[in-house]
């Protein structure tokens, strides 16, 4: 099974926020083009999105199916990818002092995914995750930036105002 985990810089409740965002998901998903709600509401049970896998020239539609979601914490998704099969795919958050530990579990499910997996493949799916992670990382800490923006100019307003 590939399993993989970072620490990112950001409260949990921020890493949530981005993985709630179904628009959000071709940001941090790799090979993903543009993603877009296809049914439900991103990310409930059976809410699913529709996007575009690019493998060189090949161009693939797919969805993913949301499994399992507990709100801010867990949320277990089913990507449907055609011929290729289907995989479950597993996103945990733990709050890890001020950060979130962020672990990710992926294993083919039927289909020819789940034919040819292998210890290959699972090396393929460990460094797919490793870039997946960079990238959630890189858009949860920039959200948290944002989220710290308002109170800073806040503050130093507030600062400015109480001098004469």
């Amino acid at each position: 099974m590939a399993v993989r985990h970072r620490v990112i810089k950001a409260d949990p409740a921020v890493v949530w926020e981005v993985l709630a965002d179904g628009n959000r998901y071709a940001e941090w998903v790799v090979g993903t083009g543009d993603s877009r709600p296809r049914s439900g509401r991103w990310p409930r049970k059976d809410a699913s999105l529709t996007y575009e896998i690019r493998l060189g020239p090949v161009r693939l539609n797919n969805q993913t199916v949301v499994r399992h979601c507990r709100e801010g914490s867990l949320l277990e998704l089913e990507i449907i990818a055609g011929l290729l099969g289907t995989a479950r795919f597993s996103i945990e958050l733990r709050e890890w002092g001020e950060d979130c530990l962020v672990l990710v579990d992926e294993h083919p499910l039927r289909g020819a995914g789940a034919a040819v997996h292998n210890v290959g493949v699972e090396a393929l799916i460990q460094l797919r995750h490793r870039s997946m992670l960079a990238r959630l990382a890189r858009c949860c800490e920039e959200t948290a930036a944002r989220h710290r923006e308002p109170a800073a100019r806040e503050a130093s307003g507030a600062e400015g105002t109480g001098r004469a």
